[in-house]
This record gives structure tokens, C-alpha cells and sequence, in this order.
């Protein structure tokens, strides 16, 4: 049936096993990053901490850079590229224990890290159009939440195996895991040629960056998304403090939750965005995703009066709700960004959407722990005004995207009609 509908393309199986290992990679070393890396490098924790941001902060500025590479030589060969980039960055980390080095492989696969997301929505846009891209946006993120619960378990597990020693075997693994992403991408087909007969930049004329700096809706799309992807860093940055500062419960507590999380978006997420798209556009799919964050974030706040004997279940309720929220907006959302740029400049396009992802991503830590410190309610109730606020400009933006990303098979008068 979902054949019939979203027929794949060529080289689709390859491709979503290589998201899958790429996932599996990073979860060996995300959950545990920075004591991942004090044991490869033997650096202070403190020194560790700012050079990650820091070259988090250089990546973020170089992402302009990786869309401009997408648009010269073509998604699969910058994703190719990516992969091999960091399979050498993670191989070198262990014999990286002096701080220039250590600096000079960060600043490289934090570049390449960063860089990553833009160019796989770049290279999904090659390669499926239509009703087809919420169907692979879905399946990939469900198999990089799969990959991520998995490689995380891998790392704990080899750490509780050989010790210290286990971080550097995690590490090495890393690198295969990319250098096996690597090889399953280059086998499959190059779209660029097909996505290249695609419509060009609206009406302007202009090119590269400009004709993006010149797309309203699209910069509407993308400070929709910064205020809505606050909402995704909730989960990793607030809930392990507020569970434990505010509800007084046990950490581990935030790891089952972290757990539900990634089993019902493993689980859920393809079933439940191919129901959203058969009965409503993309953006209100994405806003109603938005709106259910905002109901979870709500939820949260009335927890603080309500702590004690229905904590763990009213925590992972109001999880269960933010989760099912992050399963409608993400591949209706992502979906409509892809469909929305021209094809001749998707990879800046995709590379300025990253950005919103990056931003959220630098200013959740000190925002949300701020005004956990300001008021226990605060962040949550900013985090549903955020999400309120980025699904109302969603729907606002609908009547002025292009007809075949808000609907794909729709004509624009056909959108007019049902607004």
C-alpha cells in the first residue's frame, strides 16, 4: 500500500541504512561527549567544554559554506565527502591529546557534523518529490532514533566491558561506522541531473544566497522552525535538571523518559506521518505537531504543584504527548522546506534552514537553564509560547509557499479554496 502510494527510489534501502549507521555512530558518543572525551584525549573538562562550543559556534558559521559545495558538486558527493571526514576525525581523536591537535580535529568534524543535516535533506530532495518526502523524511528519522538508542546502549556496554579503554574502542568504532555510511551512499544513484530540471528561483533572477535572503515565505519557514526546535532541545538540556532540582525524583527517571521518546518515535513515526498527510496540508501538519509541543511544554508546568504520588506518571504522559508532537511537525516540516526550495539552490536553502536548527540548538542551554533559575514554570511556559507562536506563522505561511510543498498535486487556487 505505501508502495503504491510513495513509490522508493533507486538506491533508497542503501541510503536509509547508511542514516541508520551514521546514527548508530553518533550515539556512541553523544549521550557521553564530554566524558567521551576526557578518556580519548586526557584534556581538562573544563578546556574540553569550550572548544566544543566554541567550534560549534565556527561550524555554525561555516554552514553557509557547506550549502554553496551542494549546489557546486552535488549532494551525494558532499555527503560522501561528510562521512569520510569524520570517519578521520574520530580515528585521530585518540592520538589527539595535545590541545592544538585536539582544536584543529574538533573545529574539522564539528564543520562536518554540523554540515551533515543540511546535506542529507539536500540529497533526500535529489532523489523523492511529492507525497514520497514525508514518507523517507519519517522513515529516516525513526531509523536515526533507533540508531542513536542503539549506539548509546553499544557504548555503555563497551565501557562497562573494557573501562576507560572502551571510549577509544567507541571512537574507532565511530569512524567504521562512517567509513560503512560512506560506501552504502556511494552506491546509490546520482538525482542531480533530474532535480536540476526542476523550477528555478521565483520572479527574482538573483542566485546563490541572495535569491534566499530574497524568499519571505522561506525565511518565515525558518524562523518558524527556530522557535518550534526549542522545543526539541527540551528533552536534553531541561528535564534532566528540572526532574531532579524540581521534582526531587531520581535521574533515572530522565532516562526512561529519554527512552519512551526514542522507542515512539522508532516505532511511530512513518505510521503517523503518512496518516497526518493524507488529510491535511504540510503546514498544518507541522503546526499541529507544534501545537502538541505546546501542550506538552503546558502539561509540564502544572507537574510543579502537582509533584508526588503521580509524578513518574504524569512525566512520561506529558512526554508521550511532546514525542507524538515531534512525530507530526518533523516530517511535515522538513518535507515542506525541501519541496519549497529551488532545486538549483537547494543546498544553501537547506544549509540557511540549518541554521535555525543550530541557533535553537546554541541558545536552549543558558536560556532554558536561566529561567529554570528565574521560575520552575518559566521555560516550559516560553517553550508553548514558542511553539504557539511558530505554528500560528506555519499557518499563516500556507497561502504564500509554493502550491506542490504545502500540497503536493495541489494547485495553488485548490489551497486558496480550503484556507
Amino acid at each position: 500500500m505505501l508502495s503504491k502510494r510513495s513509490p522508493g527510489f533507486p538506491g533508497e534501502r542503501s541510503l536509509m541504512t547508511a542514516l541508520a549507521i551514521d546514527a548508530l555512530g553518533n550515539g556512541m558518543y553523544v549521550p557521553f561527549s564530554l566524558v567521551f572525551f576526557r578518556h580519548v584525549t586526557g584534556l581538562p573538562l573544563t578546556v574540553i567544554g569550550l572548544v566544543l562550543t566554541a567550534t560549534g559556534l565556527l561550524a555554525m558559521v561555516a554552514l553557509p559554506l557547506v550549502g554553496t559545495a551542494v549546489d557546486r558538486f552535488g549532494a551525494r558527493r558532499m555527503q560522501i565527502a561528510l562521512h569520510l571526514v569524520r570517519a578521520a576525525g574520530f580515528a585521530v581523536y585518540p592520538f589527539a591529546s595535545s590541545l592544538p591537535a585536539f582544536v584543529a580535529v574538533t573545529l574539522v568534524t564539528a564543520v562536518a557534523t554540523r554540515g551533515y543535516p543540511a546535506v542529507q535533506q539536500a540529497r533526500i530532495g535529489e532523489l523523492a518529490s511529492g507525497t514520497a518526502l514525508e514518507r523517507v523524511n519519517a522513515l529516516g528519522r525513526s531509523l536515526a532514533n533507533a540508531g542513536l538508542g542503539a549506539g548509546s546502549m553499544l557504548a555503555a556496554l563497551l565501557v562497562g566491558l573494557a573501562g576507560d579503554g572502551g571510549y577509544t574502542v567507541a571512537a574507532l568504532l565511530n569512524a567504521v561506522s562512517f567509513l560503512a555510511a560512506a560506501a552504502l551512499v556511494r552506491r546509490v544513484p546520482d538525482g542531480r541531473a533530474e532535480a536540476a530540471a526542476g523550477p528555478a528561483p521565483s520572479g527574482t533572477g538573483q542566485i546563490g544566497y541572495r535569491a534566499v535572503l530574497a524568499d519571505r515565505p522561506f525565511l518565515g519557514l525558518a524562523t518558524a522552525n527556530l522557535l518550534i526546535s526549542l522545543g526539541y532541545a527540551a528533552l536534553a538540556v531541561l528535564l534532566p535538571v528540572y526532574v531532579t532540582s524540581v521534582l526531587h525524583a531520581s535521574a533515572s527517571l530522565a532516562g526512561l523518559a529519554f527512552a519512551v521518546n526514542t522507542v515512539l518515535c522508532a516505532a511511530l513515526g512513518v505510521p503517523a506521518g503518512l496518516a497526518v498527510r493524507r488529510f491535511t496540508t504540510r503546514n498544518r501538519a507541522a503546526a499541529t505537531g507544534a501545537a502538541l509541543f505546546a501542550a506538552g511544554f503546558l502539561a509540564q508546568a502544572l507537574l510543579v504543584p502537582a509533584a508526588g504520588g503521580f509524578t513518574t506518571a504524569g512525566l512520561l504522559a506529558v512526554v508521550v504527548v511532546i514525542t507524538l508532537g515531534e512525530i507530526v511537525h518533523n516530517p511535515a516540516a522538513s518535507a515542506l522546506v525541501t519541496d519549497t526550495a529551488p532545486a538549483a539552490v537547494r543546498g544553501r536553502y537547506m544549509a540557511a534552514y540549518q541554521l535555525s536548527w543550530s541557533l535553537s540548538a546554541a541558545l536552549a542551554p543558558s536560556l532554558l537553564t536561566g529561567l529554570l533559575a528565574l521560575d520552575s514554570r518559566l521555560p516550559w511556559l516560553v517553550l508553548a509560547a514558542t511553539g504557539l507562536a511558530g505554528a500560528g506563522l506555519l499557518l499563516r505561511l500556507e497561502r504564500r509557499l509554493p502550491a506542490r510543498a504545502v500540497r503536493p498535486g495541489a494547485r495553488q487556487d485548490d489551497l486558496t479554496t480550503a484556507a
